[in-house]
């Protein structure tokens, strides 16, 4: 996709709770029998501080016993529900449960298993000045800065400023003229020894950055459980229970229900496929490609981001292809997107292979570090952007419904955008609006005027 630049029954069989106790937190799964086994909650990784290799480590998360803010027996803290377990919900539930709020998040498979595991993590501060998206981006870049402060993000997961350069780049071109595109603009990289032509830079280390995703996802989660008490349940969401036109429980697949004083539904591309919000507004899923690669120097590699004007060799139409180098050593090339069917699992997200072997000719194409040879393929992957038709993010209360919050339809903003609507969406339930954003552009009633209720 191209960036504009500038009653109550019991658990069922299967469902997994998060156990959370002062010593360790775990997943514990039960099943009729009452068996319960035990697994932790994350496999994460600890970046080495030359950012070359990633360690695999098992992260055991103490846990406080007292909670985040002082009980009040008169004002007991609210009890809410966020359902959807990328970066967008997990954002939410951080800053809920940071504000006092009794966090309950839902997920009906992984943490960052779709969009905010597979993203290419890149963040704007005035990419989208000119439209309306422009205050929540600037506010969340700027949380993401903190936020990198505040939890170690350079070591932990990856939070470092970039460059960003874009040119055209054409497959049968020469290997000389990108030697003499280099030596005609310093823009450049050195790393970048295919044809580049019309270098410019278009971002800056004061207004681009980049996060690895995945890592920033699930590490915001670790503090929110550790920290302030969040409860992670990986069951599916069926339905939201409405009582006299106010949100009072979730239901799960298999009957069980979660009582809650709000509910935020933050299900990315899957949003549709709950009638509430089908019944309101339209989300899709416009599916996108990524490869992976490990290049044998990682230390060639200098961080700058690229966005490619990019023409195969067979012709036709200039593709879209951008290319990030993380701080792992790793380089990250996304592209080939189009809308299509999301399924019901984001297990069952499966890429296109044509697509990853055109994002192979381009890594070629751009560097002979990229060369496979030179260059392991550590993954290929599609993930699936939440859309709106009118490509503006949907964040409020939904239209009808008291306690139901909605926040979805980020696009290929979603991991710049989620601490900035994270915070947004914590202060409308809790304090009943947002001053960090003006939420009222992005309201799902928008799509509601003239329609009956």
């Amino acid at each position: 996709m191209r960036r504009e630049g500038r009653g109550f029954l019991p658990s069922p069989m299967g469902t997994k709770i998060l156990d959370v106790s002062p010593s360790r937190i775990n997943y514990t799964i039960q099943n009729a029998s009452n068996n319960i086994t035990t697994t932790s909650l994350f496999s994460s990784f600890q970046l080495h501080r030359q950012f070359h290799r990633l360690t695999p480590t098992v992260v055991t998360i103490c846990c406080s016993s007292s909670p985040s803010q002082p009980m009040d027996a008169q004002n007991p803290p609210k009890k809410v529900v966020v359902c959807g377990g990328g970066v967008i919900g997990v954002c939410t539930a951080y800053f809920l449960s940071k504000k006092g709020a009794v966090v309950t998040l839902i997920e009906k498979s992984s943490i960052a298993c779709a969009a905010s595991g597979k993203a290419g993590g890149f963040l704007a501060l005035d990419w989208c000045d000119d439209g309306p998206v422009s205050p929540l981006a600037r506010a969340s870049f700027n949380l993401h800065r903190s936020l990198a402060e505040e939890l170690n993000g350079i070591e932990v997961y990856g939070y470092r400023p970039v460059t960003t350069v874009s040119f055209s780049i054409t497959e049968s071109s020469s290997s000389l003229s990108g030697q003499l595109a280099r030596k005609a603009s310093s823009s450049v990289p050195s790393w970048v020894d295919g044809p580049a032509k019309g270098p410019r830079t278009i971002g800056t280390t004061a207004t681009t950055a980049q996060v690895h995703p995945q890592l920033f996802t699930k590490t915001l989660l670790s503090r929110a459980v550790a920290e302030f008490g969040v409860e992670v349940v990986i069951g599916k969401l069926e339905a939201v229970k409405v009582v006299e036109e106010k949100a009072e429980a979730v239901v799960l697949e298999g009957g069980r229900e979660i009582e809650a004083d709000a509910v935020v539904l933050a299900l990315g591309p899957w949003t549709s496929k709950l009638s509430l919000m089908d019944s309101i507004f339209r989300v899709y899923g416009l599916k996108a490609h990524s490869i992976i690669l490990e290049p044998k120097d990682p230390d060639a590699i200098t961080a700058h981001a690229l966005f490619l004007s990019y023409s195969p060799a067979e012709g036709g139409k200039p593709l879209d292809p951008e290319v990030y180098p993380r701080p792992t050593g790793e380089v990250y090339i996304c592209g080939m997107s189009a809308e299509a069917e999301v399924p019901d699992d984001p297990e069952q997200v499966a890429p296109v292979p044509e697509s990853i072997q055109v994002l192979k000719r381009v890594a070629s194409t751009v560097s002979s570090h990229l060369v496979e040879g030179e260059a392991t393929v550590k993954a290929e992957q599609a993930c699936f952007l939440p859309c709106t038709d009118d490509s503006v993010p949907v964040i409020g209360e939904v239209p009808g419904v008291k306690g139901c919050y909605v926040a979805t339809g980020h696009s290929c903003w979603g991991i710049l955008n989620g601490p900035g609507t994270g915070a947004a969406v914590a202060e409308l339930v809790l304090d009943g609006n947002s001053s960090i954003v003006d939420l009222s552009q992005f309201s799902p009633a928008r799509f509601a005027r003239g329609k009956q209720w």
